[in-house]
């Protein structure tokens, strides 16, 4: 949603809110520019909490009601939804700990493994930490089974691992477990085989 609000000029309202005053009286004594300028600003908070009670469920919508400004129900979902500073601190340890004892299973595909890494990371990212792909991709490599132990050395020896990307490393991994695939022969076709030769 922050999108939309940046796309509309209305994220400072949301973030920032805008200077009120206390009464009419205090409102008629501000200069036309300063009045001009209030009523502006007004216009844009309504623009930005109409965009916000748009946005949520009917289930949603009586938690932020009450709301008598964009970033009065900003916060509110924020809150909700997000959590409070502390909150969010236990959440990111929570996720950092995930991603720290993260590994790939035998019977795991490439590609779901990186969904879950990928759920990880873009969760750390929204709660506002960073994690950048140079710490993400050695982590990969770490995680994988041993069969893939020997695409792992040649990976690190061969490319930078500063400049690879994950979609880079997702495509070289997809590829070399097409070919694990390629070569596997199921047990009961093994079994078929020599039933077959003898």
């Amino acid at each position: 949603m922050q999108t939309l609000f940046i796309s509309q000029d209305l994220w400072d309202a949301i973030e920032n809110g805008y200077p009120v005053p206390e009464s009419q009286e205090e409102l008629v004594t501000w200069t036309a520019a300063k009045q001009k300028e209030y009523k502006q600003n007004k216009q844009h908070d309504a623009k930005a909490l109409l965009f916000i009670q748009q946005g949520v469920s009917r289930e949603i919508f009586p938690r932020i009601m009450q709301a008598k400004n964009a970033k009065e129900a900003w916060e509110i979902l924020k809150n909700e939804f997000k959590g409070t500073n502390k909150v969010i601190s236990i959440k990111l340890q929570s996720l950092w700990k995930d991603f720290d004892t993260l590994i790939m299973r035998e019977d795991e595909s490439i590609q779901s493994f990186f969904s879950c890494v990928s759920n990880i990371f873009n969760q750390i990212r929204s709660f506002g930490d960073t994690i950048e792909d140079k710490k993400i991709i050695p982590k990969i490599l770490r995680s994988l089974p041993v069969k893939y132990d020997h695409i792992v050395v040649v990976i690190e020896e061969s490319k930078d691992l500063s400049k690879l990307t994950l979609v880079e490393l997702m495509g070289s991994l997809e590829a070399h477990e097409a070919r694990i695939k390629r070569f596997e022969q199921p047990p009961e076709q093994a079994f078929q085989s020599k039933i077959n030769i003898s």
